[in-house]
């Protein structure tokens, strides 16, 4: 196993600890909740970094990478929702992109093509850890000046999730055909 899919692993690894800090509370659990998720989210970039730099892009990341991604962003969403910090059609939502993403990439390889991940996808991503990690936080620092950043970025996350959901569909829509 190379370093890029180890490092997927040790994602996916992160997350019942991710939750667990999640979802038992004690003082500054919510900090630590913080931390792993953002470690979690910097390996996703890091291990991409890691296997086009040497070369070692495998089925087995291809395949394992996309769904660590999604495992995090779930667990997150879930607990949140569980909080009522997420209203549940946001986590429906975004869920529901993800599933519909993954069983079009599943039909794109059936015929023999790679679809890489778009720019408005990237976005997307950002903006969803953003709010995760807003959220978390309760909106730390800006509630101190009453912006609701964790609001205006979960809804923000929501449009990009729509939005490049479809436009992944409409640029690879010949994979229908």
């Amino acid at each position: 196993m190379n370093l890029a899919n180890k490092i997927t692993i040790f994602r996916i690894l992160l997350i019942p600890l991710f939750l667990l800090f999640m979802l038992v509370p004690f003082p500054g659990n919510n900090v630590f909740a913080v931390i792993l998720f953002l470690l979690a989210a910097f390996t996703d970039s890091l291990d991409g970094h890691i296997a086009r730099k040497r070369n070692e892009i495998t089925n087995f990341g291809k395949f394992i990478d996309p769904l660590a991604d999604k495992l995090l962003v779930t667990s997150a969403l879930v607990c949140l929702v569980g909080s009522g910090k997420v209203p549940a059609v946001v986590a429906i939502i975004i869920i529901s992109r993800e599933l519909v993403i993954t069983g079009f990439r599943l039909l794109a390889v059936n015929e023999g093509k790679v679809i890489a991940a778009s720019w408005w996808g990237k976005v997307k991503t950002v903006t969803q850890i953003m709010a995760i990690t807003a959220l978390i936080l309760d909106n730390f620092p800006f509630r101190y000046i009453g912006i609701p950043m964790d609001q205006i970025l979960l809804y923000a996350s929501v449009l990009f999730t729509i939005f490049s959901g479809v436009d992944y569909i409409y640029k690879n829509r010949s994979v229908f055909h």
